[in-house]
């Protein structure tokens, strides 16, 4: 199963934010939770609709976004 097996994004769903598919627990708020100290079994307890495999694609799509993120440099 890929991270795109396991994330949507649909404009009818969270005004088109990326969540995890099926649901609409949004990726940036499992990013979020897990930045501020959450573990994967808090996340868990608190959205039970989620499995260890959705956070680890959370993970991932948060990833393969900031590699494709525009880099910009200082005019020399």
């Amino acid at each position: 199963m890929t991270v795109h097996d396991r994330v949507e994004i649909n404009p009818k769903i969270m005004l088109g934010k990326a969540v995890i598919r099926g649901t609409r627990i949004p990726i940036e708020l499992i990013v979020r939770k897990l930045a501020e100290g959450a573990d994967e079994k808090m996340l868990l307890q608190a959205y039970p609709r989620l499995t260890t495999a959705d956070l680890q694609a959370a993970l991932r799509y948060a990833a393969d976004s900031l590699a494709h993120e525009e880099v910009l440099t200082a005019a020399g």
